[in-house]
């Protein structure tokens, strides 16, 4: 046998042997996937586009609440809330007087006002002294300088009705050291509210 021809039956023996390897165990080719179906037309309509929808009027704002009167913070006020507050002044005297000064009829005066306006008020009036002197005395002193101040009281217009008046004379005193300073503040008509 020519070796051309023998050449040529070996290169198809080959061939066929490749042929049958590739077809008995190799992967089946990648199948590519199908393009993606084209999006429908648009549907044209003769019709105009509805309008927008109407919008919802904002709700009207809460109203405020109201603004408590004068009278409205008062009336919430307790007694103790309010003699805390101190709307009364206190009056002072001079050693072994009841006498009332140019200083405290001007603080009456102030205290007449706040009590004309707030007219269903009480008020007790506290009579106090310094340490110096007995006990009788100074109580008796409270007494004229607790009754000098309400008597101030009524001439401008406020009630007797609505003030009493006791005598604390050195008992409860407001400054406790034994100086000139401190014995001028305990010499003083004291306001108490006792009813608003």
């Amino acid at each position: 046998m020519p070796r051309s021809r023998l050449r040529t039956l070996s290169f198809l023996s080959s061939l066929g042997l490749v042929m049958l390897v590739g077809a008995c165990g190799g992967k089946p080719p990648a199948v590519a996937p199908p393009p993606p179906a084209a999006p429908p037309p648009p549907v044209v309509s003769n019709r105009p586009p509805p309008p927008p929808p109407t919008p919802v009027p904002p709700l009207p704002p809460a109203p405020a609440p109201p603004t408590p009167s004068e009278t409205d913070l008062f009336n919430a006020k307790t007694l103790d809330k309010l003699n805390s507050e101190h709307p009364l002044d206190d009056v002072f005297f001079d050693l072994d007087k009841a006498d009332l000064s140019d200083r405290a009829r001007g603080s009456l005066q102030k205290d007449s006002d706040w009590m004309r306006k707030w007219t269903t008020t009480k008020v007790t009036i506290e009579g106090h002294a310094d340490s110096r002197g007995t006990s009788e005395y100074n109580l008796a002193l409270g007494e004229r300088r607790a009754a000098a101040t309400r008597d101030y009281l009524v001439s401008l217009g406020v009630p007797t009705a609505r003030i009493s008046i006791v005598s604390k004379g050195k008992e409860q005193p407001f400054c406790k050291e034994e100086t000139e300073a401190c014995w001028a503040q305990n010499r003083r008509g004291h306001f108490i509210i006792t009813a608003k």
